[in-house]
């Protein structure tokens, strides 16, 4: 229990640390090499490191969704009636897991194609099928995490919501007492 636990709340956030963490190492790696001449170039480096960040902003998405980060505007919606708000909000939660799943689906049919098609990275010599397979998981994940938003802002209709400028007042709050403690 402890670990779906732990994987609910860390999955992609683990992963996008362990990519970042990759693309760096690969990246100093391959400018250090670069500047010594006994050495041979790292041909793959750069394919291998945009393949990183290719799966980074697919597994971005899930992460957003998850921690309630999504880039939007909200200043009209923090002067809306607090009903219309958790109306508008819900709505935006259900197009967005609707949207991730039509993509999960698509996305299916794109990989299919390129299974088919045998076509492999240039440098690396990968199959691109595993490239692509990243923008599968990353909108089932961000399906799936879409439920559970969905979920979680149904169950929670009847309670207060905070506006953006109330979070951004709780967050400057702990931060400030964080570092009082820090200091202490």
């Amino acid at each position: 229990m402890k670990v779906i636990k732990w994987l609910d709340k860390h999955l992609e956030e683990a992963l996008l640390v362990i990519l970042l963490v990759v693309i760096a190492c690969i990246s100093m790696i391959q400018v250090i090499v670069r500047k010594l001449p006994f050495i041979p170039a790292l041909t793959w480096a750069e394919e291998f490191c945009r393949f990183c960040w290719i799966a980074s902003v697919f597994l971005s998405l899930p992460y957003t969704l998850r921690m309630g980060t999504m880039l939007r505007v909200t200043a009209l919606l923090d002067i809306l009636p607090e009903l219309l708000r958790k109306s508008i909000n819900l709505a935006v939660y259900v197009v967005t897991t609707l949207s991730m799943g039509l993509l999960a689906f698509y996305s299916e049919g794109v990989v299919k194609e390129i299974v088919a098609s045998g076509e492999t990275s240039p440098a690396m010599l990968w199959p691109m099928w595993v490239v692509y397979s990243v923008m599968i998981v990353g909108f089932v994940l961000g399906t799936l995490r879409g439920v559970q938003q969905i979920v979680i802002h149904a169950k929670m209709f009847s309670g207060h919501e905070m506006t953006t400028a109330e979070m951004a007042m709780q967050d400057a709050k702990q931060e400030t007492d964080n570092a009082r403690e820090d200091n202490a």
